[in-house]
């Protein structure tokens, strides 16, 4: 059975800690377990108005909150698809960008990246020395490392779809977001994930659909 971990920003949600006797249930979960799906949508908006839409035919890079360009790689067409056909699905037609429709899909990869510090004498010091001090004749002393720091770099993956409301945009030139997407967690840019991933999403949005 499929297992996943979904949290929806329009519902109250608790989340529990369980304790168990393992040293690190999470180190213990597949890449397919690890993955969170998020959804938000605009409360006010109501689907059954919308009857159109454009996806964009490239996913967006965004780099610690930077635009760094668009691609187009065998994962991201298959994603736009994958999109398409969800929404096709929902009773939702694709038209082109120029054909004034109603609702506007963004897709985009998002990469957040930091520096981190680490004393590392804090995990030399926490072993007190690989030999007993005795072997060196010196009974009762303790080994001190003194205080070295070490910097290394993470970087948090994500992909986020984003629902537009074009039919409605406003005059001051803002357009509303109705609804978002976004999935952390490992292998979410394999291609052998794609198909799902977007499944789950709109699994998790019934209300994303239209009456032609």
């Amino acid at each position: 059975m499929q297992r996943m971990l979904v949290l929806s920003l329009l519902t109250v949600t608790t989340l529990t800690v369980l304790s168990s006797c393992t040293k690190d249930p999470l180190g213990n979960m597949t890449n397919e377990e690890s993955r969170i799906y998020i959804t938000n949508r605009d409360s006010t908006a109501n689907f059954n108005s919308y009857k159109t839409y454009s996806i964009a035919d490239s996913v967006l890079i965004v780099d610690n909150g930077r635009v760094a360009g668009r691609e187009t790689t065998s994962w991201d067409v298959q994603m736009i698809n994958a999109i398409q056909n969800a929404m096709n699905a929902r009773g939702f037609v694709r038209v082109n960008h120029t054909q004034t429709p109603d609702l506007g899909i963004n897709v985009s990869r998002i990469f957040n990246t930091s520096t981190n510090l680490v004393n590392l004498s804090d995990y030399w010091n926490s072993y007190g020395g690989y030999y007993d001090p005795y072997y060196w004749g010196y009974g009762g002393y303790g080994y001190y490392y003194p205080p070295v720091y070490g910097y290394y770099q993470s970087t948090e993956a994500a992909f986020s779809v984003d629902i537009l409301d074009l039919k409605n945009a406003s005059s001051a030139q803002t357009i509303k977001v109705i609804w978002n997407g976004l999935i952390r967690g490992e292998g979410i840019f394999s291609t052998n994930n794609v198909q799902s991933q977007v499944q789950a999403l709109f699994d998790q949005s019934p209300y994303i659909k239209t009456n032609q």
